[in-house]
């Protein structure tokens, strides 16, 4: 087996590692921090005492 032909070979094994590498990554941006979860919670506390309102009511009050 030549040089070149064991380079290729070796690259294809890597390409396929790869492949099953990306199968498996977790999606970073997928990951709650804690930062992200006490936001999500500031928010919905906001939602339960009703401080939230919709994006058309606040176009409204903008005037957009």
């Amino acid at each position: 087996m030549t040089a070149e032909t064991n380079i290729l070979q070796e690259l294809k094994v890597i390409k396929a590692e790869l492949k099953i590498i990306r199968e498996y990554m977790v999606d970073v941006d997928s990951i709650m921090t804690e930062e992200d979860y006490k936001a999500l919670e500031e928010s919905r506390e906001e939602k339960r005492k009703g401080k939230l309102i919709t994006s058309e009511q606040l176009k409204k009050e903008l005037g957009i």
